[in-house]
């Protein structure tokens, strides 16, 4: 039917034509397999499906699974096993998260539109990425517990400034990270957006542990550890890609720098609805607009640490990748 709408000795029709994009609903291997086999080559450019990880809204185990690592990974094996669908049954065709909130019957009260729920939201983004998904659709920008905006005075959740950060800062091509930490420290790395550089998302789960943060290419060395007081203080190895150089290493007067987004709840609060960067309050204008997301900026050379239940988006310009070239 779409061949017949958008005839190709139309030109015009064609820059328009739509893609073909299905089945939606949670993956199923027997179902999404047989889709494409049976479709034909190049037929569907699309492959949706839904993610609701973390299950019901009404679960009272949501805001443990959210800071459970081990639940996290599960959501690997869907993108893992949609990947692979992909590649042996279907190439031509694309990987969409069509649908994803979280926790599915409108969210989790107090949950899902709060801070903590966006640590398996930013991870989430992660994860997709990592495993080719070209588009993800959050559920909702209004509405139930899970929408980006208060579904009553339209201002924004937690998560809204998170898919902000992550839609300025995060450019479309991944790099590989490597992590000799505890499993409670997530990380993902992309090219920056719209300039020379890599974006680090660094997700701190642990309830007490403040991390030291090494960002470096193939050359990996572990940092010995420093305690502060009342804190236990660990390294961990970050490793980007061999293609990955530090161009900072080079003979230089002009000062080498980082940007730092740290995200915290506001009072130390999990459940807070207002979300801090960089200790200061997210929060509309005067005006209603939304507030200038600045960052921290800092020496390379100083310590990049991460508290405890935290995440932090850290621009190096000075890192470049051929890949993001």
């Amino acid at each position: 039917m779409i061949d017949e709408l958008y005839s190709k000795s139309n030109n015009m029709m064609q820059l328009i034509r739509p893609s073909l994009v299905a089945p939606g609903g949670f993956y199923d291997k027997v179902w999404f397999d047989k889709l494409l086999q049976s479709s034909g080559p190049r037929v569907l450019n699309v492959m949706s499906h839904h993610m609701y990880s973390l299950g019901p809204g009404n679960d009272g185990n949501i805001m443990k699974k959210i800071l459970n690592p081990d639940h996290l990974n599960k959501a690997s094996f869907v993108f893992s096993n949609l990947s692979s669908t992909i590649q042996e049954n279907g190439p031509w065709t694309s990987a969409w998260v069509g649908e994803s909130g979280g926790a599915y019957n409108s969210g989790a009260r107090d949950i899902s539109n709060t801070f903590v729920n966006t640590f398996w939201y930013l991870d989430q983004l992660g994860m997709a990425a990592k495993y080719n998904t070209k588009v993800y659709c959050r559920q909702s920008l209004i509405g139930g517990f899970y929408g980006l905006l208060n579904k009553t005075t339209y201002i924004p959740n937690p998560d809204y400034y998170s898919a902000l950060l992550w839609n300025r800062l995060m450019g479309k091509g991944v790099l590989h990270v490597n992590i000799t930490a505890s499993q409670y420290l997530r990380s993902y790395a992309h090219c920056a957006k719209q300039r020379v550089g890599v974006t680090v998302l660094v997700i701190n789960l642990s309830n007490q542990t403040m991390y030291n943060v090494d960002v470096q290419s193939n050359n990996y060395a572990k940092l010995p550890s420093k305690n502060q007081t009342g804190t236990n203080k660990r390294s961990f190895i970050h490793g980007l890609k061999e293609s990955v150089s530090w161009i900072g290493n080079k003979a230089s007067d002009e000062k080498v720098y980082r940007e730092e987004y740290h995200l915290t709840p506001e009072g130390g609060n999990l459940r807070s609805r207002v979300m801090l960067l960089n200790g200061q309050p997210l929060q509309l204008t005067e005006l209603g607009d939304i507030p200038s997301l600045l960052p921290a900026v800092n020496d390379v050379n100083s310590p990049l640490s991460i508290s405890p239940y935290s995440v932090k988006f850290v621009v190096y310009p000075n890192f470049i990748n051929q890949g993001c070239i």
